[in-house]
């Protein structure tokens, strides 16, 4: 299984958390806050960051790791 980086709502605050880590990282009172600090952890995992908007549901994807979608020129 990949490595992944969540972003997700947390009561008024947004939560980043690893895959199969049990504590969040980080609680940000903004998205935008939670999404700068999820960037940095996946580039530094070499993993995925998945971002979730309010309704729970994935919003977006960015892979900072071993793509195997990549083009390698």
């Amino acid at each position: 299984m990949a490595k992944q980086v969540h972003v997700t709502k947390r009561g008024n605050g947004w939560a980043v958390q690893s895959t199969g880590s049990e504590k969040a990282a980080k609680i940000t009172s903004t998205q935008k806050e939670a999404i700068e600090v999820g960037k940095e952890i996946a580039q530094n995992q070499q993993a995925e960051l998945v971002i979730h908007g309010t309704d729970g549901k994935i919003r977006e994807k960015n892979s900072y790791g071993n793509d195997p979608r990549s083009i390698k020129g």
